[in-house]
């Protein structure tokens, strides 16, 4: 169902905080225009846990409307609350949305059965397809492969986004899981790797300053032209690394402010970036031909 490389979009404020609804369409039309396949608004990248609800619900909304069906959206409506969670995923389904993305719930740290009936009660609830997200990095809980694969039998649930950083993780799940069941990367620096071993795409953070590079990566790669793949997997590593030297989405806002699409605006408790971090994240802008 979903191939390529999918946005995880970063949500513009302005300088009062504000949503900036025409700068969050600039930036949509610069994924459009740059190849991405997908958008994924009101991820963690999207500073998500401090959108309001109404704030939220704009953005999807916004985001499906200037989208205009070119790409799939993939609403995040994940957060630590089932209730919540339900209430997100039906909004994202009435606004058009054509997957939702459901983090496991975080701070509560449910067990293996906690998650299962968790993504179990959504969707049996909402009828839209639904892509796992893994990230026990940031949320302290792991949904492993074998909870995985008894998801994967219900047709609502259709994907994995994989964030633990064990590359193991996704061989397994696309070895346990049937081959309609899509394994997106949910890390850059993993994105050829688990091409590699049976993924279909990633949900990109280096997408929001280099799009056509992640999107011709993916396309190379299912074009079965490796070498291609495997020299912009190269290219765009240094931006992979570097977009994480601090808390995701603090030097993605920062890089797209360096290249003047973006005031680099961040809710807190998300801080700017300390000089070091900075100076490094410009060198590698500027050798990646991002900013002069």
């Amino acid at each position: 169902m979903f191939q390529g490389s999918y946005v995880a979009l970063v949500t513009p404020f302005k300088d009062d905080e504000s949503l900036d609804e025409a700068k969050l369409k600039e930036l949509i039309q610069f994924q459009l225009d740059g190849g991405t396949h997908g958008i994924v608004p009101c991820g963690t990248t999207g500073e998500s846990p401090s959108l309001s609800e109404t704030e939220h619900d704009r953005v999807i909304e916004l985001t499906v409307e200037t989208v205009n069906g070119q790409v799939p959206v993939i609403a995040g409506t994940g957060s630590n609350s089932t209730t919540r969670t339900l209430r997100a995923t039906e909004h994202a389904k009435a606004a058009g949305a054509d997957a939702a993305l459901i983090v496991t719930p975080y701070y509560n740290k449910p067990t293996q059965e906690g998650l299962y009936a968790h993504y179990m009660k959504i969707a049996d609830t909402v009828d839209i397809p639904i892509v796992v997200y893994n990230v026990p990095g940031r949320c302290g809980t792991d949904i492993l492969s074998p909870t995985i694969a008894r998801l994967a039998e219900h047709p609502n649930i259709v994907a994995l986004k994989e964030a633990t950083g064990e590359l193991k993780r996704a061989s397994e799940v696309v070895n346990l899981c049937p081959d309609d069941f899509v394994v997106l990367s949910g890390d850059d620096v993993n994105t050829l790797p688990i091409l590699a071993v049976g993924g279909k795409g990633v949900i990109s953070v280096v997408a929001n300053v280099s799009p056509a590079d992640v999107a011709e990566m993916c396309n190379a790669f299912h074009a079965g032209n490796l070498e291609l793949a495997r020299k912009l997997h190269y290219k765009t590593l240094p931006l992979a690394v570097d977009l994480f030297i601090e808390t995701n989405p603090i030097p993605a806002k920062t890089a797209l402010q360096l290249m003047g699409k973006l005031n680099g605006k961040l809710r807190l408790p998300l801080a700017p970036m300390v000089p070091a971090n900075l100076e490094s994240l410009r060198e590698t802008l500027t050798e990646t031909g991002l900013i002069e």
